[in-house]
Order: C-alpha cells, then structure tokens, then sequence
C-alpha cells in the first residue's frame, strides 16, 4: 500500500507533458503571427489612405489657381504623417511574423485603395452602370479578403529570435548561399538583357524588382527582428551583422525604387501592379523559406493551404487592376484610375517601406494629374 500510494504521489509531482509544452508554443506562435499581420494590415491600410491624401492634395492643386507648393498644404503633410505611421507598422510586423506571412499581405493595399477609388468617384452612376462597371472590382476584392484570410490562417510558425548569431547562421548557410548563386546569376542575365538588348518587356523589369525586393524583405526582417530583441533588453546593434544587414537594405531598396521608376514610365499602373504584385510576392516568399526556413516542420496541409491563399490573392489583385481605365489628368477626385504610376505601384509593393523612396525617384508625380 505504501508503495502504491508513493507511485501515486509521484505521478501527481511529475511537471507538464511534452504535448502541453508544444500546444503552448503553438499558441504563442499563433498569437505572434496574429499581432505581425494585425500590424502589417493596420500599415497598408493607412499608407494607402495617405498615398490617396497626398495624390489628392497634388491632383487639386494642379486643378486650381492655387499658387501654393504641394508641400505648404495641411493634406499633404496628414498624408506624410499617416505614411510614416503606416510604415512603421509595416516595419515593426516583420518583427512578430515570418516573412512568408506578412509578404502577401501588400494584397490590403490594393483592396483599400479600391474601395478609396469608388468613395470618391467621379461620375454618379446608376446602379446597373455602377456594378456593370465595377463588378470585377467586388469580385477581387472578395478573393483578396478569402486569400487574405488564408494567409492568416495557415502561415508557417516559424519564430527564431534574430539574434546576430542566429542571422550570421543563416547567411553562411549553402543554402541560401546556392541561392544567391542563382539570384546573382539571373539578375545578371536580365540586367544585361535590359541594358544591353533592350529588352524592355514588363516582365523582364518586374523580375529585377522582385529579385531586389526579395534581399530587401530578407534584410528588413532581419533589422526589425535584431531593433525589437535590443528594445527588449537583448542588445544587439553591437554585431556587425546588424549593420551589413542596414546597409543592404537602404541599397537594394533605392535600386528597387529606381527600376520600379523606369517601369511606371513605359507601362500602365495596373499593369505593373498585378504583374508586379505576383513576381514580388512569389521571389520574396521563396526566399524566405530559404533564409528563415519558414516553413521547415510544416506538415503538407499547411503549405497548401496557404499557397492556395496566395493563389486566391493572386487572383484577386489581378482582377481589381484588370477593370481600371487610364489615368484622366486633373481629375477633381480620387479614384485608383487617376493614381499615377508611382503611387499605385508602392501601395502594391510588398516592401511597403519603398513608397516614400519611390515618391522621391519619380518626380514626375508631383505635376501629374
């Protein structure tokens, strides 16, 4: 008896399972995904709301006898007040979220800038007009909130603290070294098709941005990750890790902004929107998954569902930018369809942090109606 009733009090004294233990990381995990895309939605939505501010603000200025610069005006400055915030949220979500989460959320800039563009549309339609019109804008609205919703649902749980020594780790991997190796070969090739053959094809320019794009997502979570553990009390700004990662971000994302430049110039927004939105998100989430392992010990169900919801998102985008007209100089409201190139393509951009970057190389969009 007095065995037995030992046994038993030891079985009580014995601490939590092992399957206790993972339900509470998968718990915590999934509560670091939810703040990283909370945050990263909260950022494309305000940007949008001050790309559209600030478009407006050029857009009324130009149609009137106002001798004001853009820059003297209230609007102007609320729109690069709400950008700021917004890319400091957009920022600080790499931080919670693997970067295979907050990637294809660029998808809510499209959807707000949507519903922005038929608020304050020109002309008054009637309401058979009015969804003949603007049907595909619903539809891909509907698929980018059911794609959104996936991405949120069946994101890799992947959170390794980005300490130097984990990002060092990473860089020196052959992995991702072997995929270097191919990305500086590709970029390459199509930067001497581009250059040296004039292969000016959308595509072929778009592929530059997303292979750009794709180091700077990579550089950015890294930044963010190492920013968040030195504000909680881990300091990390003194490996000199931190600081190759700084400068390669501000590198690839001014090449970036330039090439997405020379895009706006040649080919229609929506275009390049679209084409550019899936090429970004596709290179930025393979490299990802090559650099954070983002979704090593993911089981099969997982991963496709949540390229099902990229797919969907893809979808969705593609459908919204696929019932805009050309840009109608001066026109007196905001509408997506008088957005100029360089507005609409850094709210679709996943690396939202480049608007501002892209506003400042794109002169041309201060006197553009």
């Amino acid at each position: 008896m007095d065995g037995a009733l030992g046994a038993a009090l030891q079985l009580q004294q014995l601490p939590p399972t092992s399957s206790a233990d993972s339900a509470s990381e998968a718990s915590f995990s999934y509560k670091e995904n939810l703040i990283g895309a909370l945050l990263a939605i909260f950022g494309h939505l305000v940007v949008s709301i001050a790309l559209n501010l600030q478009k407006y603000c050029h857009i009324r200025l130009a149609g009137s006898k106002d001798p004001r610069a853009y820059f003297k005006t209230k609007t102007w400055w609320l729109g690069l007040f709400l950008m700021l915030l917004g890319e400091l949220g957009v920022f600080a979500s790499y931080a919670f979220a693997p970067l295979s989460l907050i990637v294809p959320l660029s998808a809510v800039s499209m959807i707000a800038s949507a519903i922005i563009g038929i608020i304050f549309i020109k002309e008054k339609w009637k309401p058979k007009d009015f969804l003949r019109r603007y049907v595909l804008s619903f539809v891909g609205c509907g698929l980018a909130i059911v794609g959104t919703y996936l991405l949120v649902t069946f994101a890799p749980n992947s959170h390794e603290k980005m300490t130097g020594e984990n990002i060092t780790r990473h860089l020196v991997s052959w992995p991702f070294l072997l995929y270097m190796l191919v990305e500086i070969v590709l970029f390459c090739l199509l930067l001497y098709f581009y250059k040296e053959k004039n292969a000016n094809s959308v595509v072929v320019i778009l592929l530059l941005v997303a292979l750009l794009g794709s180091m700077t997502v990579v550089t950015v979570k890294a930044v963010a990750g190492m920013l968040m553990l030195s504000i909680q009390g881990t300091l990390q700004l003194h490996y000199p890790i931190f600081y190759v990662m700084l400068v390669c971000m501000v590198a690839t994302a001014v090449y970036q902004a330039a090439f997405l430049s020379q895009a706006s110039q040649m080919y229609d927004s929506s275009l390049i929107a679209s084409v550019g939105y899936i090429l970004s998100t596709t290179v930025a989430i393979t490299a990802g998954a090559v650099f954070y392992l983002d979704f090593l010990g993911e089981d099969a169900l997982h991963i496709c569902m949540f390229a099902l919801g990229c797919l969907i998102a893809f979808l969705g985008v593609f459908l919204i930018t696929r019932n805009r007209k050309k840009s109608i100089p001066f026109e007196p409201y905001i509408s997506m369809d008088a957005m100029p190139a360089c507005l609409c393509i850094a709210t679709l951009c996943p690396s939202s942090h480049l608007t501002q970057l892209v506003r400042m190389v794109c002169k041309t969009c201060m006197t553009r109606g």
